[in-house]
Parts: structure tokens; C-alpha cells; sequence
């Protein structure tokens, strides 16, 4: 089974990059970084068929061009822009992604999808409000961006308390870590400096995009 091996290689290489920024050897991102999101794209590519698929791989091509953008953030800001612009379309494949999958169950406890609904509004606003004095000219594409990700989060919430299958966890953890790399990644450069920031972002961010897929490909299960 070609896509299983290439999840164990992405998770293998996912070890050793993790191993190799908690020693502050950032300057290797050149090399290692490129690597990681096309080997979990590969495994879902050689995974069988299923109506969502293309969605799923245009969120990870998205990704990655997102991460080879941004191992330029430091030469100038167009680079930050321009990963935050492709991780922007990545989030609303997710989106789209999530909205795609089927439902066995119809009902939804309304109370838990409130409550879940007013925990992710209030930390949109508390992110918006700590980082906003912050921001200079990037004040409206860092909203928009933290906007689509809430909403990310928000269509992975529902999709818990709607999904019957065992893909659901999966992909509500996966998108709320995704949400948690972020929220580092933009205090870190807006607010205040994180110790060891770049190592807490890729495990976030790594561990994230494979809780996504899993949990996709186990709301897809081979036939």
C-alpha cells in the first residue's frame, strides 16, 4: 500500500525536522521544510477514489506553496503576504473540504454547537484585540486571514456533532492545532518573541495537517 508508506515516511522526516529545529539548526528549513506536505499529499494521492479528494489535495498543494514562500518571510514582507494569501486558500479548501463530507446523522446538538460557536467567536476577537495595535499595514489581511480560520474551525466543529464516523475527531483536533500553529506563529511575530517559536509552529502545523487527512481518508474508508 503505496499511501501508507508515504505516511510513514512524512511522519519519519516530520521527527527528524522537529529534531533538527529544537537544535536551532533553522537554517536547514531550505532543505527539510519542502519535503514534508508532499508526501502526505502522494498518500492521498494513491489513496483510492472518493468525491472530495481533489479538495483535499488542492488544501495541501496550497500548503506547501505556503510554506516554500514563507522560508523567505525574512528577505521582505511580500513573502509573508503572499504565504499568508496561499495558506488563505488553503484554509478555504478546507473549508469547502469539510462541507463536502457525508452526514449519516442530520441532527445537532444545538446547545454544544452554540457554545463551541461563542468559544471560537471570543477567541477571534480576543487574537484581533491583543494583536491589532500591532499590525501597522497588515491589519486587514491578518483579520480576513484569522477570520477564515475561525471559520475553518468553526465548519470542523460542526462536522463533529454531525459526523457518524470515526474520521470526526480526527479532523476537529487536527483543525483546531492547525488554528493553535497560527495563533503562535502570529504572536511570535506581532506581540512577543516565543522561545524556540519555529519548533512549537512545525509541531503544531505537521501534527495538524496529518490529523486532517487521517481523519478525511477515515470519513472515506476503502471500499
Amino acid at each position: 500500500m503505496r499511501n501508507v508508506t508515504f505516511f510513514k515516511i512524512y511522519i519519519l522526516f516530520s521527527i527528524l525536522y522537529l529534531i533538527v529545529l529544537l537544535s536551532g539548526h533553522e537554517n536547514l528549513d531550505l532543505f527539510l521544510k519542502p519535503i514534508l506536505i508532499p508526501l502526505l499529499g502522494f498518500g492521498v494521492y494513491f489513496y483510492q477514489k472518493f468525491p472530495s479528494k481533489n479538495i483535499l489535495l488542492t488544501a495541501l498543494l496550497f500548503s506547501w506553496i505556503g510554506d516554500v514562500i514563507l522560508l523567505f518571510a525574512d528577505i521582505a514582507e511580500i513573502y509573508f503576504i503572499l504565504g499568508l494569501v496561499s495558506f488563505l486558500i488553503a484554509h478555504i479548501a478546507y473549508c469547502v473540504l469539510f462541507n463536502k463530507q457525508n452526514t449519516l446523522e442530520l441532527h445537532i446538538n444545538k446547545a454544544l454547537f452554540i457554545i463551541g460557536s461563542l468559544l471560537i467567536a471570543f477567541y477571534l476577537i480576543g487574537m484581533i484585540t491583543v494583536l491589532m495595535p500591532h499590525l501597522g499595514e497588515l491589519k486587514i489581511p491578518v483579520v480576513v486571514y484569522a477570520s477564515v480560520i475561525s471559520i475553518m474551525l468553526l465548519f470542523a466543529f460542526n462536522g463533529y456533532l454531525i459526523w457518524k464516523r470515526k474520521g470526526a475527531l480526527y479532523i476537529f483536533l487536527g483543525a483546531a492545532v492547525f488554528v493553535a500553529s497560527d495563533s503562535i506563529l502570529a504572536m511570535n511575530k506581532f506581540h512577543a518573541p516565543i522561545y524556540k517559536s519555529s519548533f512549537f509552529i512545525m509541531l503544531t502545523y505537521l501534527v495538524a495537517q496529518y490529523l486532517i487527512v487521517m481523519g478525511v481518508l477515515k470519513m472515506n474508508p476503502k471500499k
